[in-house]
C-alpha cells in the first residue's frame, strides 16, 4: 500500500465500495460528493491503477480494486477490535482466557503464545489446562474453556476451527532398527511392525482418519499398544513393541529416530478451536498470536529436522 494513503483514505475506499455510489458514500462520511470523488482519484493516480469504474448509475469495483477494498475492510475492522480491546484493558475488564491444550501439540507453540499473550495483555490472566482432545472439546462445549489447541479433525457445526500447522507423518523406530539404515521407508516395509498408535479413546476422529488412510493403501493396522501422550508412544517404541507413525517435528527421546514414508503426503494437523458462540474480547488476537507462534515454530523445527538427517545417517553407518 502506498505511503501516501492514510488511514482515513481506507474509510473513503470502503464507503464508496459498500455504497456503490459517490453521493451516498459522501453522505455517510459527512463530505461533499466532489471532495470525495477528487480524493479517490488522487489515490488512484498515486497507486497507478483505478479502484472503481464510474458509470451513470454508480460505481463498480475493479479486479485490482477488490484487493485494496478487502485490505481496507480488514484494516478498519482490526482497528475497531484493537481500540475496543485496549479500552477494556485500560478499564481492567478483560476476563480470564481459559486455554486447553493437548500433549500432542508442540510445546514451543504454547510457549510462544503464552509469552506473546502475557506481554500484549499485561495483568490479564491466562489459564492453561492440559488434557486429551475429546475431553477438551467436551469442556469447550460446556464453555468451561474459551479455546483449545488440539490435533485435527474437530468437525462439528458448534466449533470454529482455525488451522495452525501441518507436519508430515514419519515412521518412528529405534536407532538400531534395520529400517533406520535407509533414508526413507515404504509403508509395505513398516506395515508388519506398525503396532503402536495414539490411544483411540483420546481422539477417536483422529484415530479413525489414520486407520482410513492406511486402509486406503491396503494396510489393516493391528493396534497392540497405544499411548495417551507422545512420551508414552516413544517409550513403547524404545521398548521394542513396534514402529509408530508420528509427526515429523516431534522432539525425540534418546535411542529413537524417524524416517520419511515414501509415496505419501499425509500430515498431522493442529488447530485452534473455539465455540461458534464464543465472544471473548481477546479472541481475535488469540487467533493471530497462535498463527504467528505456529509459523515461527514450524519453520524452525523443519529446518532443524532437515539439518539433523545427515548426522542421524552418519551415526548409523
Amino acid at each position: 500500500m502506498s505511503d501516501l494513503i492514510e488511514f482515513r483514505h481506507l474509510k473513503y475506499i470502503v464507503a464508496v465500495a459498500e455504497e456503490a455510489n459517490f453521493s451516498r458514500a459522501a453522505e455517510r462520511l459527512f463530505q461533499t460528493q466532489p471532495s470525495l470523488s477528487r480524493q479517490i482519484r488522487d489515490i488512484e493516480e498515486d497507486i497507478g491503477f483505478p479502484l472503481f469504474t464510474r458509470t451513470r448509475h454508480g460505481v463498480t469495483i475493479t479486479p485490482a480494486g477488490a484487493m485494496v477494498v478487502a485490505y481496507a475492510q480488514e484494516a478498519l475492522s482490526s482497528k475497531a477490535e484493537l481500540l475496543t480491546l485496549a479500552l477494556a484493558v485500560h478499564r481492567k475488564q478483560i476476563p480470564i482466557f481459559r486455554m486447553g491444550f493437548s500433549s500432542f501439540i508442540k510445546p514451543r507453540i504454547l510457549e510462544e503464545f503464552h509469552s506473546s499473550y502475557t506481554q500484549l495483555f499485561t495483568n490479564c490472566e491466562l489459564q492453561l489446562s492440559g488434557g486429551d482432545p475429546i475431553g477438551l472439546l467436551q469442556q469447550l462445549k460446556r464453555k468451561i474453556l474459551d479455546g483449545v489447541i488440539i490435533p485435527m479433525p474437530a468437525d462439528s457445526p458448534e466449533y470454529v476451527v482455525h488451522h495452525l500447522v501441518s507436519d508430515p507423518f514419519v515412521a518412528c523406530m529405534r536407532v538400531h532398527d534395520p529400517l533406520a539404515h535407509d533414508s526413507e521407508v515404504s509403508l509395505a516395509a513398516i506395515a508388519k511392525h506398525l503396532h503402536i498408535f495414539r490411544s483411540p479413546d483420546i481422539h477417536p476422529a483422529a484415530h479413525l482418519k489414520l486407520v482410513e488412510l492406511l486402509a486406503g493403501v491396503g494396510i489393516e493396522p493391528v493396534v497392540t499398544c497405544s499411548g495417551s501422550t507422545p512420551l508414552d508412544i516413544q517409550w513403547l517404541v524404545r521398548a521394542g513393541r513396534g514402529i509408530a507413525i508420528i509427526d515429523q517435528t516431534t522432539t525425540l527421546e534418546t535411542g529413537l529416530t524417524t524416517r520419511p514414508i515414501a509415496g505419501i503426503q499425509w500430515t498431522a494437523d493442529t488447530a485452534f478451536v473455539h465455540h461458534r458462540e464464543a465472544n471473548h474480547l481477546s479472541l481475535p488476537f488469540v487467533v493471530k498470536l497462535l498463527r504467528e507462534a505456529s509459523t515461527n515454530n514450524h519453520v524452525q523445527k523443519a529446518k532443524r529436522f532437515t539439518e539433523s538427517l545427515p548426522t542421524q545417517l552418519e551415526l548409523l553407518a
